[in-house]
């Protein structure tokens, strides 16, 4: 990587005169600068340093990373995966798949038979009582 830089300098130099060369030195003491916190160090109890908590324990390493897994086991695995599994194999409370299969059952028989594929007299007319012109008066009937 210096060698890279002194490339880039002399190829600079060659380019540009001398007097176009610039150099920025830092003069701040920014490392002598110290960070202060009010907590306590205890001697018996060291802490463990560059953990950050997933926040389901903030005290306990192992327990906030136990806590993090069995959170995810039962969140992905069971709800998710679990979820999906009943949702696919859950049985057809409405009998819509049923109905398509019969339909499509009826309408092969239909055919095969030679019949037309929806009968006009769905119940025969000779079975029906209708009221008669003089029962039914001045109702409106709405087809």
């Amino acid at each position: 990587m210096s060698s890279l830089v002194r490339l880039a300098q002399v190829t600079k130099k060659i380019v540009r005169p001398m007097s176009s060369v610039q150099r920025h030195i830092s003069t701040s003491k920014k490392n002598q600068e110290v960070c202060v916190t009010n907590t306590e160090l205890t001697e018996h109890e060291p802490q463990k340093r560059n953990w950050q908590s997933y926040g389901f324990e903030k005290d306990d390493e192992t327990e906030d990373l136990n806590a993090m897994h069995a959170t995810g086991f039962f969140s992905i695995t069971l709800c998710i995966v679990g979820g999906i599994f009943m949702f696919a194999y859950m049985p057809d409370y409405n009998y819509k798949n049923w109905g398509e299969r019969e339909a499509f059952l009826e309408l092969r028989r239909r055919e095969d038979q030679g019949l037309p594929l929806i009968d006009p007299n769905y119940i025969q007319p000779h079975l029906m009582q209708l009221p008669t012109e003089e029962e039914l008066g001045d109702t409106e009937i709405v087809i």
